[in-house]
């Protein structure tokens, strides 16, 4: 009897530690997370290539190659990502810019010749057939989230935020590396609280002294037993890129 009463007091206090760890304080969940997204935005330019692996519910696989272009000014951020391989997507771009809190994106499509303006209609389609929406390209934005709270383990801190303006999610949960405050995890749920797909950052490298990027990332769609993995190389970091490849010039330019 009293052996099962020291475990239950264990059990009790390893209960009442990890109610203690989880602070319901968006002051401190929003410092974390705008400290992170400093620190991605740290960076003046990146250029790279990047593999897409699109994987779909019975095996299947497509595989496209691309090239990145990254500005960071300050808070705003320009993006372009055009598409070298295969031959049936060469040249298509997607251009998607944040200017003073004001996120504007473009899809050029060689084979009809014409720009599309993403809308918030569009933003939860899939992006060029992967398990990527339109509004997952967008940047992790302090300001597109109201925080909830804030759950620190060992390793990890763990931040629960919602999204006003989102019609595909009602709440996402950010898991972030404590020591480099890289995010590792995403998840994301519904307005029923499930978890309708998965982010998951692997292999990372030390860009700068403070910054931590993954060569991977993978996007799993729970609902339809999907995957996408991206897969960087060639990166170069602070190398000179012209202004006009954040244009719609540039973006039917393409490589």
């Amino acid at each position: 009897m009293k052996i099962l009463l020291s475990v239950l007091i264990i059990v009790l206090s390893v209960l009442q530690l990890n109610a203690q760890e989880r602070i319901s304080d968006e002051k401190e969940a929003r410092a974390i997370f705008e400290e992170m997204d400093e620190r991605r935005n740290s960076i003046e330019t990146e250029l790279s290539d990047l593999t897409m692996v699109i994987t779909d519910n019975r095996g299947r696989t497509r595989t496209r190659m691309l090239r990145s272009w990254i500005k960071n000014a300050g808070d705003d951020t320009m993006t372009l990502i055009v598409f070298a391989e295969p031959g049936n997507v060469r040249g298509t771009g997607f251009l998607s810019i944040n200017e003073g809190g004001n996120r504007t994106q473009r899809l050029y499509l060689p084979s009809v010749g014409r720009i599309q303006v993403i809308g918030s209609t569009e933003r939860g389609d899939r992006f060029m057939g992967s398990d990527f929406t339109y509004e997952d390209l967008g940047d992790q934005d302090p300001d597109d989230f109201e925080f909830e709270w804030l759950e620190t383990g060992e390793t990890h801190h763990t931040i629960r935020a919602s999204k006003p303006d989102s019609d595909q999610y009602a709440y996402l949960e950010f898991e972030i590396i404590k020591e480099t405050l890289a995010l590792e995890t995403i998840r994301y749920f519904n307005s029923a609280g499930e978890e309708i797909k998965r982010l998951e950052a692997k292999d990372f490298e030390q860009l700068t002294g403070r910054l931590w990027s993954p060569r991977k990332m993978t996007m799993y769609d729970h609902k339809d037993n999907r995957k996408t993995e991206l897969t960087w190389s060639n990166r170069e970091i602070n190398a000179e890129i012209e202004e006009w490849r954040f244009t719609e010039r540039g973006l039917r330019r393409g490589i």
